[in-house]
């Protein structure tokens, strides 16, 4: 799956417990996203990319998926800008282009495109199965680490319906178009999307009763941290504090 194009390697990266690599990424996202100061972000950037070199991911498949991201991120160039107040620097007509908000969009991008790339070297170079396992090793609350797990298993699932439900529209010769009718079918779609998706929940549900779930997933292999994991975890913790304080 896409989900984990990244997880098969054999560098120093894809290595490490899964653990350690899941708390780094949580905290390292979570100071990034806290900091106001765009050099600090600039610096900041620089630890994920050393990731993404150490872990020999695959350039072209990196900058796919971070072009999804800054795609989305795009849209706030068409606002920030002009809707930040500050001191003027361009006129486009009767918009204003403002300093401080080009700088804030810039502040966006940055740390938007530092925590990508963190999670990407760090999360996605594991199986998802093995994240999973490494949450519920730290402690997080079971109805959480089920959401997630089950999210990730039946994405394919909920792509082949709609896969199975376009091609029933196009074998009846639907064309879409900006009409009436075209809008009224994708709603109708979405629908019949949700409904197939409700009753697939049902019969997973009971199958999974009837092999003996009870709300719990029991956990049978346990990680061992070595001494490189513990040192790359401290590594992951230390090095982002030290950026933002000093900067």
């Amino acid at each position: 799956m896409k989900l984990e194009e990244f997880a098969t390697g054999n560098s120093f990266i894809h290595h490490l417990d899964p653990r350690g690599k899941v708390v780094a990424a949580a905290f390292f996202s979570g100071l990034v996203s806290l900091t106001q100061s765009l050099t600090a972000a600039l610096a900041a950037m620089v630890l994920p990319v050393l990731l993404v070199v150490l872990a020999r991911l695959d350039f072209k498949r990196l900058m796919t998926r971070l072009a999804v991201v800054n795609g989305f991120i795009l849209f706030t160039w068409f606002f920030i800008p002009f809707t930040f107040p500050g001191e003027v620097i361009y006129s486009i007509g009767p918009l204003d282009i403002h300093r401080e908000g080009v700088l804030y969009a810039c502040l966006l991008t940055v740390k938007s495109n530092a925590i990508i790339l963190a999670l990407i070297a760090l999360l996605g170079t594991s199986p998802v199965l093995d994240v999973v396992h490494a949450l519920s090793h730290l402690g997080v609350p079971d109805k959480l680490v089920h959401l997630f797990f089950f999210c990730f298993r039946y994405l394919h699932t909920i792509r082949e319906e709609y896969h199975k439900l376009s091609e029933a529209l196009k074998v009846r010769s639907f064309r879409p178009g900006t009409n009436l009718h075209t809008y009224r079918t994708y709603a109708y779609l979405v629908g019949m999307l949700l409904v197939r998706s409700f009753h697939r929940s049902q019969r997973i549900l009971e199958a999974l009763k009837c092999r003996g779930f009870n709300g719990r997933f029991y956990i049978l292999h346990h990680y061992q941290m070595k001494s490189r994991d513990y040192l790359f975890t401290s590594f992951g913790l230390v090095l982002p504090c030290l950026l933002v304080v000093i900067l």
